[in-house]
């Protein structure tokens, strides 16, 4: 066996992203990895449904060797093989998000030696998670940048409790490499857009929501957003539970930041919608061309690209400085140098993976 890299999961924020990032590092690195202590500092410690399938789905991408899974284990050992091609499915069986879920996929998905298609049943507009939509119309057109091409189609929202989201992943072309990528000037703000939803709510609640967020837009950046609204019609809604959200994104001539928002019960429609506008406009501010969310998730692809890759981001999030730490411990030979907190710069020189 090739050398195990021990990871504590109490670090930091202690919570799933630890686990998450350091098991699909393992996957696409063909490097066992032992994670313990997972999860220590959360309510409910150990794999909830969501970690498990995302561990699963791993394993079955990689043929991987897998001790300890199960529902409320503090440990596990992941002992990868070969990243495969393919079609999978898997149920989440609760709300669980399928957006962390793909956290941890897609950087595998890049280095399968064949096209690549997935069905995840779960979450896709959660607490605690990027709304499906952020993955959708931010994350994805900032990793093309890298080279790497995934197709998101939702087929089905799934909110708290019921879950029920249906989404499918597409990766036609794997590019088995990536190439380093700069977003340090974001350049001119080009337009805003956005996508304010609602199921089995009244459209009211995803027309309040845009309404809100545009008149914070148009107030604090000057421009006209435009958001499409999505709902359904009584008896023509096919969605196992009620909820709503707005995702907003800022399409810069480099680069592309976002924010969401999520609705909650007994929360008027105008405060969701206003949130998102708010952490979008305060993003913006420092001046960084990534936003929070995109700031950790992005460093993952710059470690393995072939390159020096950087980035400025509006801030350092605790969840950006446990990647940093695991990226450290588990890509060897990357180098990663951060300066400044709101914004920062990290400046990452990858280890140019080839698989």
């Amino acid at each position: 066996m090739a050398r195990l890299v021990e990871i504590d999961g109490s670090y930091g924020e202690g919570g799933g992203q630890i686990l998450r990032t350091a098991v699909g590092l393992s996957a696409v690195l063909g490097v066992p990895v032992r994670v313990y202590n997972i999860r220590a500092k959360r309510r409910n410690p150990g794999l909830r449904p969501q970690h498990f399938t995302a561990i699963r789905v791993l394993q079955a991408i990689t043929g991987a060797k897998v001790k300890g899974l199960a529902v409320g284990s503090r440990e596990i050992v992941f002992e990868p093989g070969p990243i495969r091609a393919g079609s999978y499915s898997f149920d989440i069986g609760t709300a669980g998000s399928i957006s962390l879920l793909l956290q941890a996929v897609l950087p595998v998905l890049a280095y399968a030696p064949g096209p690549v298609k997935l069905r995840v049943k779960g979450g896709t507009d959660v607490k605690m998670s990027p709304l499906i939509d952020y993955v959708r119309f931010v994350l994805v057109p900032l990793i093309s940048k890298l080279g790497y091409n995934v197709k998101i189609v939702l087929i089905r929202r799934g909110h708290y409790p019921r879950g029920g989201g249906i989404v499918d992943v597409e990766v036609s072309s794997p590019p088995r490499r990536l190439d380093p990528v700069r977003f340090t000037v974001r350049g001119s703000l080009l337009k805003v857009e956005g996508l304010s939803h609602c199921v089995r709510l009244p459209p009211h609640v995803a027309e309040r929501q845009a309404r809100a967020a545009s008149r914070i837009i148009r107030e604090e950046l000057g421009v006209d957003p435009q958001i499409r609204l999505e709902y359904y019609r009584p008896g023509e809604d096919p969605h196992l539970g009620p909820g709503s959200g707005i995702v907003l994104w800022a399409v810069f001539e480099n680069s592309v930041m976002g924010a969401d928002s999520l609705g909650e019960k007994g929360v008027r429609a105008e405060i969701v919608g206003e949130r998102a506008a708010r952490r979008l406009v305060e993003d913006i501010a420092t001046g960084a061309s990534l936003d929070r969310h995109a700031s950790d998730m992005i460093p993952v692809y710059m470690a393995l690209a072939c390159g020096v890759s950087e980035y400025s981001g509006s801030t350092l999030t605790g969840h950006a400085k446990t990647v940093f730490w695991l990226l450290e411990r588990m890509v060897e030979g990357v180098e990663i140098t951060v300066e400044g907190l709101k914004p920062f710069h990290a400046r990452i020189n990858g280890v140019c993976l080839r698989r």
